[in-house]
């Protein structure tokens, strides 16, 4: 072990969803449910938890790149007996990873980003803006076959009346009423958050 930080399980657990890894007791019962796992074997729950107890971060970055595979199916969630909450664990390693520069952001984490801000800005969510903000900020094109025929699919069983309202509101952005005050709210949690959380990983504050 090149890299030992005693931090690890204190830096993990200052994140969303990482707050209780403490309770871990190495059952294994994350793992065995893991619909990840089932398909590729080095996805382990398991044993990145016990690398970040025992500050083992190189270890722990050897994985870097399968971690953010996380599909948050949740059924570690259910099944574990200590009540960790391993999808919560990996989704704040994962924030941990991208925090600390090991990592790009994954795409998991772009598109929470996109919807938080759509749902802070406008206290309303509209699908597709989500999904266009999210294309654009990873690459893909708008027009992908999967999503032309499930718009196919929607369009042949959508009253007209709704599709024409949820056309509106694509083009004019529409806000809950007076929600400028939640707005404020939000973003001012949202930053002492933050906050706190680079803090707690030794990392500066946004400028």
């Amino acid at each position: 072990v090149t890299d030992y930080n005693e931090a690890l399980q204190d830096e993990i657990a200052a994140l969303p969803g990482g707050e209780h890894i403490h309770r871990c007791w190495q059952c294994g019962s994350c793992t065995n449910a893991c619909t990840v796992n089932a398909v590729n074997p080095d996805f382990n729950p398991r044993y990145w938890i016990y690398l970040i107890r025992m500050g083992m971060e190189s270890e722990l970055l050897r994985d870097k790149d399968i971690i953010w595979q996380c599909v948050s199916c949740n059924k570690c969630t259910y099944v574990c007996p200590r009540d960790v909450f391993p999808e919560g664990v990996m989704k704040a390693t994962s924030h941990w990873l991208a925090l600390k520069g090991h990592t790009p952001k994954s795409k998991s984490m772009i598109f929470d980003e996109e919807f938080t801000a759509q749902v802070v800005a406008t206290g309303k969510i509209e699908e597709g803006r989500v999904i266009r903000g999210f294309f654009a900020k990873t690459g893909q094109p708008l027009l992908q076959d999967w999503l032309v025929e499930m718009a196919k699919r929607v369009a042949r069983r959508l009253p007209f009346r709704l599709g024409f309202l949820m056309g509106l509101a694509a083009i004019f952005r529409p806000r809950t009423r007076g929600w400028g005050k939640a707005r404020d709210a939000i973003t001012e949690y949202v930053e002492e958050q933050e906050s706190r959380q680079r803090k707690a990983l030794g990392l500066k504050d946004k400028p």
